[in-house]
């Protein structure tokens, strides 16, 4: 569905949102691929530990709630050649039900889920239409295929990454410009340990790298993983809300 990315000697990827997580493992094994890897994130020391050992490697520190701060980014990179790669990592998560529900904290998944991958879109759509290819591809989760306890302010804007990036395909994939939603299950990072329940086929960063690495070989459209987890939630998905209402609940205790 998308070009297959098989050789990444040369390729130009910007990684917003590479401090930490799966933004950091996918940069550091693309680097290791020979790829030309730009970082982008709020944690600008983190950035520079990663250029510092990667010579070519360049890092601007940016928050994604800030437009302009994401259009200079985006220039001054792209400026130098175009970028075949742009990938949206940047992500925010707090458990939360509706007992508990706050909407400051709510808008704040929203503005960085969600509102700063649209800031990212403003930035560089009409360089990447006009030069007629590249390759946008945003992580999101599997929290939003459908409704999931304690998710009430997560799951929402990561059913909107996926629905956003489903409209780009059929826009953009015409023009000869890749779009891609990357869908993972359980991985164990900063944000995922502020959960108190078990997470079933939970993965290392590291692991999520490789399966996102393979899933641009095979040029997937979406990218999800862990297998055994992701294909159970998605068959889910197709059950009548009666029966998947009552097995959620079975199966969480919530």
């Amino acid at each position: 569905m998308n070009p297959p990315i098989k050789d990444w000697r040369g390729k130009r990827v910007w990684i917003i949102g590479a401090s930490s997580g799966i933004g950091a493992a996918l940069a550091k094994q693309l680097y290791a691929l020979d790829a030309l890897v730009f970082v982008s994130a709020r944690n600008e020391l983190l950035l520079q530990d990663f250029v510092a050992t990667r010579p070519l490697s360049q890092a601007i520190a940016l928050d994604v709630t800030q437009p302009e701060a994401l259009s200079k980014a985006f220039l001054a990179f792209w400026e130098q050649e175009p970028i075949d790669l742009i990938i949206y990592c940047a992500g925010h998560y707090q458990p939360m039900r509706a007992q508990d529900f706050n909407l400051d904290e709510a808008r704040k998944h929203f503005e960085i889920n969600y509102f700063g991958a649209l800031n990212l879109l403003k930035a560089c759509l009409p360089q990447i239409i006009q030069l007629g290819s590249g390759h946008i591809s945003f992580i999101s989760s599997v929290a939003g295929y459908s409704g999931l306890p304690k998710s009430l302010a997560y799951g929402p804007t990561k059913a909107a990454l996926i629905h956003l990036a489903e409209v780009l395909y059929l826009d953009l994939h015409p023009q000869g410009i890749g779009v891609s939603v990357i869908n993972p299950g359980f991985v164990e990072t900063g944000l995922t340990a502020q959960n108190t329940f078990h997470m079933p086929a939970l993965i290392s960063p590291e692991q999520a790298a490789l399966e996102i690495i393979a899933g641009y070989r095979r040029g997937e459209f979406e990218i999800h993983f862990p297998k055994r987890f992701s294909r159970f939630l998605k068959l889910l998905r197709l059950l009548p809300y009666s029966i998947y209402f009552a097995l959620i609940g079975k199966l969480t205790g919530l």
